[in-house]
């Protein structure tokens, strides 16, 4: 049987968790002094991993500010999509901001309909589009969901 564990991301794991993003977003990787600087200077940022049997295979990083919470980024590699760890992480994610956070958003590609389609299980509604968010010609929706109506 599979060992699954959540933990806090370490700066260790940063090439790891890069190699993922990579793959996920090829036109859009963060850098890597990006994931440095979230783990080790932003006081509002909270970046955790997914593990299965020790092997990194998924990320989530969310910021926390007062009752306001977003998810900055989220990824699973590509041969473990599909098995509901990108679910499990956004309900660990969730989980973990309550309480203060009242209201999680986040942006997702207009054209990713299968993380929409999570999004939407999971009860986040749709709040806008944020118009070359991803680079030109590349719209986000903008999705929210509040906490106490998720189901």
């Amino acid at each position: 049987m599979d060992r699954i564990n959540i933990r806090k991301m370490m700066l260790d794991d940063i090439d790891d968790v890069h190699k993922i993003e990579e793959e996920a977003f090829p036109l859009t990787t963060w850098k890597k002094e990006t994931y440095i600087h979230e783990v080790t200077l932003n006081n509002f940022a909270h970046y955790f991993v997914l593990e299965k049997d020790k092997e990194i295979i998924g990320y989530i990083g969310m910021w926390m500010v007062i009752d306001d919470g977003q998810i900055t980024t989220i990824a699973v590699k590509r041969e473990q999509q599909g098995k509901g760890y990108a679910k499990q992480l956004l309900n660990f994610a969730m989980d973990y901001m309550q309480p203060p956070v009242k209201r999680v958003s986040l942006e997702v590609n207009v054209k990713n309909k299968s993380a929409i389609n999570l999004y939407e299980s999971l009860g986040f509604l749709y709040g806008g589009i944020r118009k070359d968010y991803y680079g030109p010609g590349m719209d986000a929706h903008v999705m929210w969901v509040n906490l106490d109506e998720r189901h």
